[in-house]
């Protein structure tokens, strides 16, 4: 579609791994939002040259933290660190800003925005909300299996262990909890291949298909 691909997660992400870089302490909400007011996080398209499968780079004052911020430790933190309400907080204004500034770039059209609040929270008027959605053991499944492909080492329950203990954590906090938007179309892709959820999405973005609220899969 040539729109922007926009990771929110990997800001989280970013926050985390910078909070741990300097010994902050997870549990200071108060100083994690001012670490998050002031932190340059920067996410755009591959350069020439980056050619390690990543989908979008990730610079933390112009320093590449793309695979950093993937390390265990910091999958282990984020849903901590996400669910203070001065951190999406000062997230969610430059979520937004990034939003508006695609509308009025020479770039792509249009922006696919990805996180779990972006329906709810942070783009209530997206023209087109998808809730994608598959179970723990196929997630997790699936992280192993990118952890692998990469040369890291990986185990399977702990992987599963820590997509069950996030997905616990930020469905029930009190700040932008997990869930999708009344009006988002749902697919689940559960035994999909990438493809096959590729073309169910674009359908849907298409209106081909799906009503809001509907839950759709197609294997």
């Amino acid at each position: 579609m040539g729109y922007l691909f926009f990771d929110t997660g990997a800001m989280y992400r970013a926050v985390t791994w910078a909070a741990q870089q300097q010994g902050l302490p997870l549990d200071d909400g108060e100083r994690l939002a001012q670490l998050t007011e002031r932190l340059p996080i920067l996410i755009r398209r591959p350069a020439a040259g980056e050619t390690d499968g990543r989908d979008y780079s990730v610079l933390i004052d112009g320093t590449d933290v793309t695979w950093a911020i993937r390390a265990p430790e910091v999958e282990a933190a984020v849903s901590q660190v996400s669910a203070w309400a001065g951190v999406r907080h000062a997230l969610v204004e430059q979520q937004r800003r990034v939003a508006a500034a695609v509308g009025m770039s020479n770039g792509p059209a249009g922006i696919v925005m990805a996180g779990r609040d972006i329906g709810t929270v942070v783009l209530p008027q997206a023209d087109c909300k998808l809730y994608l959605n598959a179970g723990p053991a196929e997630r997790a499944q699936r992280r192993h299996a990118e952890l692998q492909a990469r040369g890291e080492s990986s185990d399977y329950a702990q992987t599963l262990a820590a997509v069950i203990r996030r997905d616990t954590i930020d469905s029930t906090r009190a700040v932008s909890p997990l869930r999708p938007a009344a009006d988002a179309i749902i697919l689940v892709t559960d035994g999909l291949p990438i493809a096959q959820s590729v073309a169910l999405a674009l359908q849907a973005v298409g209106g081909g298909w799906g009503e809001p609220g509907e839950v759709k899969s197609r294997k």
